[in-house]
């Protein structure tokens, strides 16, 4: 093989490092934003949280509120940038000088943060947020528990197999085969410890299936509670036919009139289906939105959240030095004065990026925010993009986890996008407002008589939107919605 040189000329895109970037700061989350700005300004002299405004700083300017904004998308939508910060109204003179023998705690108050009500979740049980898993709480009580230490191993054998759900997640007779290995254990002696977990708190935990944990809630309720007798027989010696929902037979079988099963019906929905649920070692996750939107005096006004991006600025001391040092550390702040520039660029444009994408939204939506998800239209990255004057990649970035304060909920912005299903006009409707005419349908039907699949699709039919019975079955499940036959109910 021969060496030659060889002269070609071509185009190939390079990404700058300010390129970069920017690209990275626009799919970060608001907490990995934050995140990152407080390393920044940790390691980067010239960056500080500024408090008065000047051109080198992000996050405080305003625009003007007339709602005219270029790229807007409808004349009754106003956009803002920012909100101006409340000041704090409790300011405390800090002392210049402290006596040595003194304690922060003898001159400033202790500091208590706000607390969040605690979360309650669809079953209506209170959410812990104490940090104490179930292993946790159930070893906590065996602890308090007069046992030999035979039976407290075997309790924290059966302990350590309880999963979230607070159910057994492991057949008795495997922990019986594993415990045997290294001490003479029965089987009935490994049940017996089975049964005194069973009494601990929550009521049915570590239970081996749904039956056995109702059986096990039912024991603690009031003997003089109505219809528990019933109650227990039909979870005891029916459940097949209460999963089955076959009502009628079991009216017939234990002779009670309908209004008597309702009854019945009445107490054992009151079960909890699982009662490890509501206690987690997770500390709950709490959004914090990017964009708030609400409306003012008839117009859809779009804010910038404040809160998630500091004013940022330069600081004018280390950038004096920069220009004026002749000595070696001049390199290093002039190096780091032109990476907070950029940074503070790339925030900029992250801001502007966001607000334009959301805005854009906002009017396209416009229906969504006034009605309800019914009136939610069909769109697309594509019809951003275009709107906005972007790539599609950009506005994929942009709506990954960010999320957006309206009067209707907090809602991730990738949620207003959703496909289309044409109607007999020759119109669109989109897939979340199909879903959202299911939901009201469904909640709309006879308890006794629900709705089928080929039924939702002839009642859309009749609005004008044609979509198949697999379809509707693939809306409804997506929106964990039983089949008609698990919907059938007494009550």
């Amino acid at each position: 093989m021969k060496q030659s040189l060889q002269l070609k000329l071509g185009q190939h895109l390079t990404m700058t490092p300010q390129l970069q970037q920017a690209i990275r700061l626009l799919q970060l989350s608001t907490l990995e934003l934050q995140t990152e700005i407080q390393e920044a300004l940790e390691t980067n002299p010239m960056l500080e949280v500024a408090e008065d405004d000047n051109t080198d700083t992000v996050g405080e300017r305003r625009e003007d509120s007339s709602g005219e904004r270029t790229g807007s998308a409808a004349d009754d939508i106003e956009f803002s940038e920012g909100a101006d910060r409340a000041t704090d109204s409790q300011e405390q003179n800090i002392p210049k000088e402290l006596p040595t023998d003194s304690d922060w705690g003898d001159t400033f108050d202790t500091y208590t943060p706000a607390q969040r009500s605690s979360d309650v979740d669809v079953a209506g049980y209170e959410q812990a947020n104490s940090g104490e898993s179930l292993q946790e709480h159930l070893l906590w009580q065996l602890n308090l528990s007069t046992i030999s230490d035979t039976d407290k191993a075997i309790a924290t054998t059966i302990i350590d197999a309880v999963n979230d759900d607070g159910y057994l997640g492991t057949p008795l007779e495997e922990l019986h085969q594993s415990l045997s290995d290294t001490d003479e254990i029965d089987l009935d002696e490994v049940e017996a410890v089975l049964f005194r977990i069973q009494d601990f708190d929550p009521p049915g935990v570590a239970a081996r299936d749904l039956q056995e944990s109702m059986v096990v809630q039912l024991r603690y309720y009031d003997e003089e509670t109505p219809w528990l007798n019933e109650a227990r027989q039909i979870v005891g010696d029916h459940f097949d036919l209460l999963a089955k929902r076959e009502y009628q037979t079991i009216m017939r079988r234990m002779k009670l009139t309908e209004e008597e099963m309702q009854q019945v019906v009445q107490l054992i929905q009151g079960l909890n289906p699982r009662p490890g649920g509501h206690i987690t070692g997770d500390q709950p996750e709490y959004i914090i939105p990017d964009v708030f939107v609400k409306k003012i005096k008839g117009k859809w006004r779009v804010d910038l959240n404040p809160d998630i991006t500091p004013n940022i600025g330069i600081n004018s001391l280390y950038a004096k030095l920069a220009h004026r040092n002749t000595t070696k550390d001049a390199a290093f702040l002039k190096n780091s004065l032109q990476e907070a520039r950029w940074f503070i660029k790339s925030l900029k444009s992250r801001n502007e990026t966001l607000l334009k994408v959301s805005s854009s939204i906002v009017a396209r939506q416009r229906g969504f925010f006034e009605y309800g998800e019914e009136a939610m239209k069909p769109m697309v990255m594509h019809d951003i993009a275009e709107a906005v004057d972007m790539h599609e990649s950009t506005i994929s970035r942009v709506t990954t986890k960010k999320y957006m304060h309206t009067p209707r909920g907090i809602f991730e912005l990738k949620f207003f996008f959703s496909s289309h299903v044409s109607t007999v006009t020759g119109g669109e409707c989109s897939a979340t407002a199909i879903r959202a005419i299911l939901k009201k349908l469904i909640a709309a039907e006879i308890p006794n008589k629900p709705l089928s699949d080929n039924k939702l699709a002839t009642l859309l039919a009749e609005q004008g939107i044609n979509v198949a019975r697999r379809t509707v079955a693939k809306y409804r499940e997506a929106m964990s919605i039983s089949p008609s036959n698990e919907r059938k109910r007494l009550v």
